[in-house]
């Protein structure tokens, strides 16, 4: 087989990084046709022979859809008039109503279904903050250095001496109710510095490599440098913290809103719900015990998702 030319060089096909040169779109390349390995796709045939990814990836879609589209699973709005009876008080599950009634006389059912919508809003709207305004600073921080990343690094140490919890209950109290976007704009404000000394860690790592030498003596911009080769590489340890991380924001979301300090109603949510039925616990168990099952499985799936994607990408666990 002839060496690789310049050109081909500098369109990304350089030795030691990962992914695919020409042809590696459709994981093929070369007169042969020879599939060309990367962290990418040999990650995902992993991932598709692993219980553990196809698990968690179902309960996942099956939560998102949940909070997508709760009509799917129940006809009942309990944001309409008259769902609500007391007469139905506590009543314990039936084959018509499986999960049964709370102390409103409200189906907890499909109270539950509806509380998906924003306790996985939080999940994915602070992951989403969090990896834009974490992976963001850390990328910039780790390839420029210098004074910026000096300053950065310190203001991390002080965010990272914040529990999130009781992060999170100190500016909720202060900041009065909450809903869906002000939890998950708090704890973004408390959730960033992971991300950004992970992203950062990674961009340190990667930036001296042979291919970064080698892009940047072919004559390739900071833009596409970072872009193509530095970016690729640093994000997979990213990846597999946030998709953890999301859960763990899904069951931070039911805490705060248990403690009267997150979302508040009417709006329903798992942790409200919980937080409801605690008083009857002892005489009704139901009524708190479904809500923290689902909330469970879900945080566990989020976790499990995550594990097996950790398990994936890192090549020392193959």
């Amino acid at each position: 087989m002839s060496e690789p030319t310049k050109s081909e060089n500098a369109s990304g096909a350089i030795p030691g990084q990962r992914g695919s040169g020409k042809g590696g779109r459709n994981g093929k390349g070369g007169k042969g046709g020879e599939r060309v390995a990367s962290l990418w796709s040999d990650a995902w045939a992993d991932l598709r022979r692993s219980p553990l990814f196809l698990i968690g990836a179902f309960l996942v879609v099956f939560m998102v859809l949940l909070a997508v589209v709760p009509q799917l699973f129940t006809d009942a709005d309990p944001r309409a008039g008259g769902f609500c009876n007391l007469a139905d008080s506590l009543k314990r599950p039936s084959g018509s109503h499986w999960f049964g009634f709370d102390v409103q006389g409200c189906d907890i059912y499909t109270r539950t279904v509806w509380g998906a919508r924003n306790s996985i809003i939080v999940g994915l709207m602070t992951t989403t903050l969090v990896v834009l305004v974490g992976g963001t600073m850390g990328l910039w921080a780790g390839w420029i250095g210098g004074f910026g990343d000096s300053v950065l690094s310190r203001v991390t140490e002080i965010f990272f001496a914040i529990p999130l919890l009781l992060g999170g209950m100190l500016i909720m109290s202060t900041w009065g109710k909450g809903n869906a976007w002000t939890v998950s704009a708090v704890m973004a404000v408390l959730g960033w510095p992971q991300i950004y000394r992970l992203m950062r860690s990674a961009v340190l790592a990667n930036k001296h490599n042979d291919y970064v030498v080698a892009a940047r003596a072919l004559g390739a911009g900071t833009g596409r440098i970072v872009s193509r080769h530095i970016l690729p590489n640093a994000v997979a340890p990213v990846i597999v913290v946030s998709t953890i991380n999301l859960g763990v924001y899904i069951g931070a979301e039911a805490a705060l809103s248990y403690l009267g300090i997150g979302i508040q109603s009417p709006a329903i949510s798992w942790g409200l719900m919980i937080s409801d039925a605690q008083s009857r616990f002892l005489n009704a168990p139901h009524v708190l015990l479904f809500p923290a099952i689902v909330l469970s499985i879900t945080v566990l799936a989020f976790i499990m998702l995550g594990d097996a994607v950790r398990d994936a990408l890192d090549p020392k666990l193959r």
